[in-house]
């Protein structure tokens, strides 16, 4: 097989103005989207249909430049209501064909230009289903994305780049993605005739610790009568504490949750002595899991997409869900009184767990994603429900 995929083959009437140049020296061309410049990664692919904006906006995909599978990216435009974080998220965008023009009654602008007002480089043209196959036969590589409209490229220099990149493994990203001081959150979730909304009259108080969590997160535990004060990942356990919280959530994030527990793991071990019922999702899953005496790794691809089965195994019922996560907890690592609550059935990987006689529990997945659509919103009123019967 060529380590070189030309862009010619794609339209032979234009000029190669993007590559991206993987860490074992091969080389995609395309045509440059978003912002000039050049951006580093992981590379890693999504199979979602829908939800590009949330994805690209998503801190969980903090480091990584997103393959999307579905050709049609761009199709609904972009709007100023599904963005997940106004800080940094994905490092870049693969896609297979030219940027869709828009036809969404939501739309108040063309994918591209959004892309280069938020500073984001991405490359089109690109084989994704040969990158698919080389991610899931060979693991996810490191990855250069370069955008020049001239199309001159030192490709030895951006090899040397992608295979110089150290990888997620063992790197804290949720320092980047945090948010820097406490603040409170009262939105609620969209409606089609009103938009958001807010909690005027909350009864209970939750805190959130932000490891990269998304905002959607926040609007389905305010829509459930929560009033949110949203505290930063290196916040300590009296920090945390000093909000009297009714309960604690632990937010998704990016990054190897070994390298962010260094710091938040002793602060959540505090909060499940602390009798204060824990919810954690995703990066706040895996970490729960460090502070009870589990163990995390790398996967050997990860998840990422909206339609991934998972088997809740105290009920029996499947859950289609959203997930973006490269670590997961280890199965044969969890002690005695930490129960195995759900899992996939794509891979068999743990997707959720609940420590036996306290109100602490967490799943690998986004609930708040929506892809069921709502099969895993019942995850958010158990928390509620443990919040208030511990209050």
């Amino acid at each position: 097989m060529s380590n070189s995929n030309s862009a010619m083959d794609l339209n032979t009437e234009r000029t190669a103005t993007a590559v991206l140049v993987l860490g074992d020296g091969t080389v995609f061309h395309g045509f440059g989207i978003g912002a000039e410049g050049e951006t580093i990664g992981e590379v890693c692919f999504n199979t979602s249909m829908t939800g590009y904006q949330e994805s690209l906006t998503d801190p969980s995909f903090a480091g990584q430049l997103i393959t999307f599978t579905f050709p049609h990216i761009g199709n609904v435009g972009f709007n100023d209501e599904d963005i997940e974080t106004s800080g940094l998220a994905a490092a870049g965008l693969i896609i297979r064909a030219d940027i869709t023009e828009p036809a969404n009654w939501r739309a108040v602008g063309h994918l591209d230009s959004w892309l280069t007002k938020r500073k984001l480089t991405g490359i089109s043209g690109v084989d994704t289903r040969r990158l698919t196959h080389i991610i899931r036969q060979s693991g996810a590589p490191n990855g250069v994305i370069a955008f020049n409209r001239n199309g001159a490229f030192d490709l030895d220099d951006l090899k040397a780049k992608a295979a110089a990149w150290p990888g997620l493994e063992g790197m804290d990203l949720a320092k980047a993605v945090t948010c820097t001081k406490a603040y409170d959150w009262t939105e609620t979730n969209w409606d089609i005739h009103t938009g958001y909304g807010t909690q005027a009259n909350p009864k209970r108080h939750i805190v959130a610790v932000d490891y990269g969590v998304k905002k959607n997160i926040l609007r389905c535990l305010a829509e459930l009568g929560c009033r949110i004060t949203v505290v930063p990942a290196t916040a300590s356990f009296d920090e945390i504490m000093s909000h009297k919280p009714d309960g604690i959530f632990l937010a998704n994030g990016p990054g190897d949750p070994a390298a962010t527990g260094e710091y938040a793991v002793p602060v959540i071990r505090d909060c499940v002595n602390s009798g204060t019922p824990v919810f954690g999702i995703c990066l706040g899953h895996q970490m729960l899991a460090l502070a009870l005496g589990a163990e995390t790794m790398k996967m050997h691809q990860g998840h990422r997409g909206a339609n991934q089965p998972v088997k809740d195994l105290t009920t029996s019922k499947v859950e289609i869900t959203s997930q973006n996560h490269g670590f997961v907890v280890t199965r044969d690592s969890l002690p005695d009184g930490v129960t195995e609550t759900h899992k996939s059935l794509f891979d068999g990987v743990v997707e959720g767990l609940n420590v036996d006689g306290k109100p602490v529990f967490s799943v690998q997945y986004h609930p708040e994603a929506s892809p069921g659509p709502q099969d895993s919103y019942y995850l958010f009123q158990r928390f509620i429900d443990l919040v208030d019967e511990h209050a």
